[in-house]
């Protein structure tokens, strides 16, 4: 089974991902990169992308990645062969 990865990414406005340094307001460090600010973030899962919808605050995200990432595990575990599947 592959790895699934899920992680909380820092989005622009436009939805695409912000790699800049942000000051804490969400503004560019350095204004002459072009960003225009970090204003959402996404939760973001290897197997099925964007998660959800945006979270305006990065705290209210985590719970979002915790619940996608429990349902990844209960789904596991009702897959997962018994002992008295093999005999």
């Amino acid at each position: 089974m592959a790895r699934i990865v899920i992680t909380i990414e820092p989005r622009h406005p436009d939805n695409t991902r912000c790699e800049h340094a942000v000051k804490p307001t969400g503004k560019p460090r350095d204004p002459h990169v072009g960003c225009p600010g970090r204003t959402q973030y996404a939760v973001i899962c290897s197997q099925h992308g964007q998660v959800g919808g945006p979270h305006h605050v990065k705290v209210l995200a985590e719970p979002a990645a915790a619940q996608h990432r429990q349902e990844h595990r209960a789904a596991h575990a009702g897959t997962r062969p018994t002992a008295s599947d093999s005999a």
